[in-house]
C-alpha cells in the first residue's frame, strides 16, 4: 500500500490527477480506512477546482483519522474558503457504514477589524474584496493548496 500512495503522491506532483486519483481510489477501495489515500482524493479533487468534493473527502480522511495533520489542515482551510464564500458546507464523503445527510448551511464567516491607518493585512485585504473572488495573497495560498 505504501508503494501505491507514494506512487499516486508522485503523479499527483506532476499533474497527471486522473491517474493519481485512480491509485488513491484502488488502495482506499482495498482499505476504506486509509485516511492518507482519502486525503489523496481529496487533493485530486482540489487539482480539479472541485472545492466541494475536496472539503467532503477531507472531512472524511479526519472522520477516519483525527490525527492526521493533513486532513486537518486540509477541511479546516477548504471550510474557511467556502464558508467565506458563502457556500454550504457538503457532508463528508460516503463512508461504508455511515449514511449522508444533508448539506449544512455555516454562518457567514466574520469580517475583521481594521488594522491601524497604513497596515494593510491579508485577513483586511480578502474582508474588502468581493465576495468570491480571490485576492491575489488568498489565491497565492490556495494555488500552492491545490499544488499549482
Amino acid at each position: 500500500m505504501i508503494e501505491l500512495l507514494l506512487q499516486a503522491d508522485r503523479l499527483l506532483a506532476v499533474d497527471l490527477v486522473d491517474q493519481a486519483e485512480s491509485t488513491y481510489q484502488r488502495v482506499a477501495d482495498q482499505d476504506p480506512n486509509n485516511a492518507i489515500a482519502v486525503v489523496g482524493l481529496a487533493r485530486c479533487a482540489l487539482a480539479r477546482g472541485n472545492d466541494q468534493d475536496a472539503y467532503a473527502l477531507a472531512a472524511r480522511a479526519l472522520f477516519i483519522d483525527p490525527e492526521n495533520d493533513m486532513a486537518r489542515r486540509m477541511e479546516a482551510r477548504m471550510a474557511e474558503v467556502l464558508t467565506y464564500r458563502g457556500e454550504t458546507l457538503p457532508e463528508m464523503a460516503a463512508t461504508p457504514g455511515r449514511t449522508s445527510g444533508a448539506a449544512r448551511p455555516v454562518a457567514q464567516a466574520s469580517v475583521p477589524t481594521a488594522p491601524a491607518p497604513g497596515r494593510t493585512t491579508s485577513a483586511t485585504a480578502r474582508a474588502t474584496s468581493a465576495p468570491g473572488r480571490a485576492t491575489p495573497a488568498s489565491r497565492s495560498w490556495l494555488d500552492r493548496l491545490r499544488g499549482h
